[in-house]
Order: structure tokens, then sequence, then C-alpha cells
């Protein structure tokens, strides 16, 4: 396979270096002016990087939600201000999707826009979020409500790091990848399935499902970056995810909860006729790797209907999802959140619909 991916945008080319070490690649980039933002993780975790950082100006952050506050980045603008940064220096992200959430919005306004360059440093953001050009950070309770579309300069992956990973990042990842093979079709689907398995059973096999999942991202992103349009399909349980991360406070990792999401798209889908059952079923055991062992108890859903109504993707009071009709043939549509359909995802929640596929895949 090649060793670099090549990613269209509106502001420029920019390429996903994979790579086998990060440390030379890393000292190859790192410049006497450039601004290395660092999760305090990954600084702690390896003295080597932590060693390239500390030689030029640089910034830790714990990646927790807070730290990706409109309020939390002031102090972090006013620190690069004050350091003299300019509109010819650069912004180093090493880190994951929060990292990369502050480094792309501020290297976004700084002087109109400046170099960034990105090391992902788990699955997730190296399997999605890397490549496609959102920025996002948090306004208060909102969730990812400010942002817009900066792509980094260049991407650099070592799928090294993921040997540091906890279980649930990897296994977020994993999920947030599912989506993708979803979104693509019966071949992908099938084709990952397996595979996904493999890679939380015996945690390898990354390197192919995160060049798969990039390339199924790039090929939507190239002709809509602006998610105007046919990139929409890409939100498949994303709407639902979103609440149920707000409702747990992020205790659920996203893409454990992009799982749940899809899932609950799919039992509308049912519902409505879309799809039979039978599909509902089949994706359903494909996911169980990756959710089973996550404990999901809700019995007052009335926030999880309130943070549906804050999707940033909603139209006016109409709250946009995305359904399907089968495997590849995602759509955009309009739930009405009326009394049945609130008492048909209550249903879900109240039955924990997730919980028969994992059953069905221990009696196998």
């Amino acid at each position: 396979m090649s060793d670099s991916l090549k990613i269209r945008s509106y502001r420029r080319e920019y390429s996903v270096d994979f790579v086998d070490e990060y440390l030379p690649a890393l000292k190859k980039q790192v410049r006497q002016r450039d601004v290395v933002i660092i999760d305090k993780n990954i600084f702690d975790l390896y003295p080597d990087i932590a060693e390239v950082a500390q030689e030029v100006c640089h910034r830790v952050i714990k990646p927790i939600e807070e730290a990706k506050s409109f309020h939390a980045l002031h102090p972090i603008i006013d620190n690069l201000l004050e350091g003299g940064i300019t509109k010819t220096d650069r912004i180093i992200a090493i880190g994951g999707g929060i990292i990369q959430d502050i480094a792309a919005f501020i290297s976004s306004i700084l002087f109109r826009g400046i170099e960034w360059v990105f090391f992902p440093t788990n699955l997730l953001s190296q399997a999605d979020s890397c490549i496609g050009s959102k920025t996002s950070i948090n306004f208060g309770a909102y969730k990812n409500q400010l942002g817009g579309f900066y792509p980094p300069h260049k991407i650099v992956i070592a799928t090294a790091f993921l040997s540091t990973l906890p279980e649930r990042e990897i296994l977020s990842g994993l999920g947030e990848m599912m989506h993708y093979f979803c979104v693509s079709g019966e071949g992908d689907f099938a084709w990952a399935k397996n595979r996904l398995a493999v890679a939380v059973q015996e945690k390898k096999g990354f390197d192919e499902l995160i060049r798969r999942s990039l390339s199924i991202k790039k090929a939507l992103i190239e002709i809509d970056e602006f998610d105007e349009g046919p990139r929409n399909v890409f939100n498949y349980g994303h709407s639902f995810a979103h609440a149920l991360e707000s409702v747990t406070n992020y205790a659920v990792p996203h893409g454990i909860a992009v799982c749940f999401g899809m899932d609950l798209a799919n039992f509308i889908s049912v519902k409505l006729g879309l799809i039979p059952n039978e599909l509902r079923n089949e994706i359903q055991r494909s996911l169980v790797p990756v959710w089973e062992k996550t404990e999901l108890d809700l019995h007052n859903l009335d926030p999880f209907f309130t943070a549906l109504k804050r999707d940033k993707k909603n139209e006016g009071t109409n709250i946009k999802v995305i359904l399907t009709k089968s495997l590849g043939k995602m759509f955009k549509t309009t739930l009405v959140l009326d009394d049945p359909m609130k008492e048909l995802i209550r249903k879900y929640f109240a039955d924990k619909q997730w919980e028969k596929a994992i059953w069905m895949s221990w009696e196998n």
C-alpha cells in the first residue's frame, strides 16, 4: 500500500503520511518557531516526544471536553500572542480529537489562518477526524456549536501510539469506523465485520482498517467538503450519539455512542418499514465487540430529547437524522419528535434492545 494518502481541499491539497516510527517524523516536522500543542497523556507517556516539545514553545493540555470550550481557549491564544507567534509560524498538534479541535480552531482564526500539522494519537482521530477539515469547539453547555472548515497542512499517522491506548478508546475508534463501512455498502461491511472482531481480540489489523476508513471518507469529502449534500450520510448514528454523550456526561466514548446511535437509527428504520428486522440484527451483531462491555441504563429520557433538539444539524425546529433503506443507502430525513416517536425511543432504551445482539453472540 501507498505510504501517503492525498486529500483535495478547498484550501489546499494535504497529505496523510503513514510512518512506522513517530519520533523521526516528529523531529523532521518541528521547527524552531513552531508551537506544539500536546495531549497531557502523550506528554506523560512518551518522554521522547516530551523532550522534542520542550525544545520549542509548547502547551500541554488535559484532553477533556472543558478544554475545548470557548472560554478555555482564551488563555491559550493570549499565551501564543504574548509569546510572539506570527503568521509564518506553525502549530504542531499531538493528540486526539480534542487537541485536534483546539489546534485547528486556533490556527483558523489566528491572523486569518496559519499552518498546522497534526499527529493523531488515538484510533478515532487516525481513522476518522484527522481528515475532513471540520473544526469544532464547545460553547457553554452546547457541544461543537462553534467552528468552521480548516484542514491541516499535513497529517502523520503512526499506529505505534495505539499500543498505549485504553481498551475503551480502541473500541471507540473501531465503532466510528464501522459507521463508514455500513455507509459504504455491503462489500465494505462484509470486509470489515470480521476484521473488527479480530482487532478487538488480538489488537492487530489496525493499519488496513484505518486506510480503508479514510479512503471511504476521502471519496465524499472531496466532493462535499462543507457537508451540504452527499457527505451528510456520514452523520449516520451521530445525532443520537451526541445526545447520548451529553446525557451520560461523556461517560460513553464517542465511537461507542455512535454504535448505539446507528442501532437506534436502524430500530426506527425498521419501525418505519424502511429495512427488514433481519438486516438490523445483522448490523447489530457486528457491533457487539464494540459495545458489549458498556453498561447503558437510561430511565428519564427528557434530557436526551432536549439534547437531540440542540443538535447542530437541525434546521429550525426540525430534527435532522440519518436513517437507512439498506447498507450503503443511508439518507437524511426529518424526524418529528412527537409523542409516538418519543415513546418508540423510550421503548428502545427501556428494553435495552442492543442486549439481544449480545445474547445472540454468546449463544453462537
